[in-house]
């Protein structure tokens, strides 16, 4: 698989321009995801320039180097004032996910085992009723 990683707010806390605190276990599950499956990664982020060589730096630093960055493939090359497009991505990390951004472990788990992940649901039709102290204690 080719999968598309975030950076801000995906493997570091969101403080742009700046780099954020590191994600606790983003870079050893995406170290993991490609030792043990060699699936490729591509780091996709809106950062440019300086910043972007920062935040590649940052992860090389940890021992995480990407297939390519802000590209579809290494030798690809973008004609100034073309929209940056990935093709063939087949799965994209992100913390702008509707839902939000899983767990790394539950990350590591969909993409090992191939199975898809769904965020616990509310029905919003239903009332929710708030469980007694004893009724939490039962199970």
């Amino acid at each position: 698989m080719i999968i598309a990683v975030d950076f801000d707010g995906t493997i570091v806390t969101h403080e742009y321009p700046r780099i954020g605190k590191e994600i606790p276990f983003a870079i050893e599950t995406l170290k993991k995801i490609q030792q043990e499956t060699g699936h490729q990664l591509i780091l996709w982020t809106v950062r440019e320039g300086k910043e972007l060589q920062d935040a590649v730096e940052f992860c090389r630093a940890r021992g995480l180097e990407f297939y390519a960055v802000n590209k579809s493939y290494p030798e690809e090359q973008l004609e100034h004032g073309c929209s940056r497009k990935l093709a063939n991505v087949d799965l994209w990390i992100d913390d702008r996910n509707l839902g939000g951004l899983p767990d790394w472990g539950i990350i590591y788990q969909m993409i090992s085992t191939g199975k898809c992940w769904t965020p616990p649901q509310n029905n919003i039709n239903e009332p929710q009723q708030k469980k007694s102290f004893w009724q939490r204690l039962k199970g």
